[in-house]
Protein backbone atom coordinates (compact mmCIF):
# COMPACT_ATOMS: atom_id res chain seq x y z
CA UNK A 1 0.00 0.00 0.00
CA UNK A 2 1.22 3.48 -0.81
CA UNK A 3 2.27 5.74 2.01
CA UNK A 4 -0.54 8.08 3.03
CA UNK A 5 -3.41 5.91 1.74
CA UNK A 6 -5.94 4.26 4.01
CA UNK A 7 -8.07 1.21 3.63
CA UNK A 8 -11.81 1.12 4.31
CA UNK A 9 -11.09 -0.78 7.52
CA UNK A 10 -8.84 2.09 8.73
CA UNK A 11 -11.67 4.57 8.18
CA UNK A 12 -14.18 2.46 10.10
CA UNK A 13 -12.04 2.10 13.23
CA UNK A 14 -12.25 4.64 16.01
CA UNK A 15 -9.02 6.42 16.80
CA UNK A 16 -8.16 7.11 20.42
CA UNK A 17 -6.70 10.38 21.56
CA UNK A 18 -5.49 10.74 25.12
CA UNK A 19 -4.32 13.95 26.71
CA UNK A 20 -2.13 13.69 29.75
CA UNK A 21 -3.43 15.72 32.68
CA UNK A 22 -1.20 18.53 33.84
CA UNK A 23 0.21 17.99 37.27
CA UNK A 24 -1.55 20.44 39.53
CA UNK A 25 0.72 22.54 41.68
CA UNK A 26 -0.48 23.94 44.98
CA UNK A 27 -1.11 27.69 44.82
CA UNK A 28 1.76 28.28 47.23
CA UNK A 29 4.17 26.55 44.82
CA UNK A 30 2.87 28.61 41.89
CA UNK A 31 3.42 31.83 43.85
CA UNK A 32 6.94 30.72 44.83
CA UNK A 33 7.90 29.81 41.24
CA UNK A 34 6.48 33.05 39.83
CA UNK A 35 8.25 35.05 42.55
CA UNK A 36 11.59 33.42 41.70
CA UNK A 37 11.14 33.98 37.95
CA UNK A 38 10.31 37.67 38.46
CA UNK A 39 13.22 38.14 40.85
CA UNK A 40 15.61 36.38 38.46
CA UNK A 41 14.58 38.72 35.65
CA UNK A 42 15.17 41.79 37.85
CA UNK A 43 11.54 42.77 38.48
CA UNK A 44 10.01 43.69 41.82
CA UNK A 45 7.98 40.49 42.38
CA UNK A 46 5.52 42.05 44.83
CA UNK A 47 4.65 44.93 42.50
CA UNK A 48 4.29 42.64 39.50
CA UNK A 49 2.11 40.08 41.28
CA UNK A 50 -0.09 42.82 42.76
CA UNK A 51 -0.43 44.34 39.28
CA UNK A 52 -1.54 40.97 37.93
CA UNK A 53 -4.00 40.35 40.77
CA UNK A 54 -5.56 43.81 40.48
CA UNK A 55 -5.84 43.92 36.70
CA UNK A 56 -5.93 40.31 35.57
CA UNK A 57 -3.44 41.26 32.86
CA UNK A 58 -0.96 38.37 32.53
CA UNK A 59 1.68 40.62 30.97
CA UNK A 60 2.60 41.74 34.49
CA UNK A 61 4.17 38.29 34.84
CA UNK A 62 7.27 37.30 32.89
CA UNK A 63 7.17 34.25 30.66
CA UNK A 64 10.63 33.35 32.02
CA UNK A 65 10.62 29.87 33.62
CA UNK A 66 7.02 29.44 32.36
CA UNK A 67 5.81 31.79 35.14
CA UNK A 68 3.02 33.37 33.10
CA UNK A 69 1.53 30.01 32.17
CA UNK A 70 1.79 28.83 35.76
CA UNK A 71 0.05 31.82 37.30
CA UNK A 72 -2.77 31.64 34.76
CA UNK A 73 -3.57 28.08 35.96
CA UNK A 74 -4.87 29.41 39.28
CA UNK A 75 -7.64 31.92 39.91
CA UNK A 76 -6.60 35.33 41.16
CA UNK A 77 -8.82 35.01 44.23
CA UNK A 78 -6.98 31.78 45.11
CA UNK A 79 -3.71 33.73 45.08
CA UNK A 80 -5.14 36.41 47.37
CA UNK A 81 -6.56 33.75 49.68
CA UNK A 82 -3.23 31.91 49.90
CA UNK A 83 -1.24 35.08 50.60
CA UNK A 84 -3.73 36.34 53.19
CA UNK A 85 -3.90 32.95 54.91
CA UNK A 86 -0.11 32.79 55.09
CA UNK A 87 0.12 36.35 56.46
CA UNK A 88 -2.54 35.79 59.13
CA UNK A 89 -1.06 32.48 60.25
CA UNK A 90 2.36 34.09 60.66
CA UNK A 91 1.06 37.26 62.28
CA UNK A 92 -1.40 35.77 64.82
Amino acid sequence: MKKGTRTMQDLNNTQYFRVEKDVELPVSDVIAKVYEALKEKGYNPVNQIVGYIMSGDPTYITSHMNARSLIMRVERDEIVEEVLKYYLEKKF
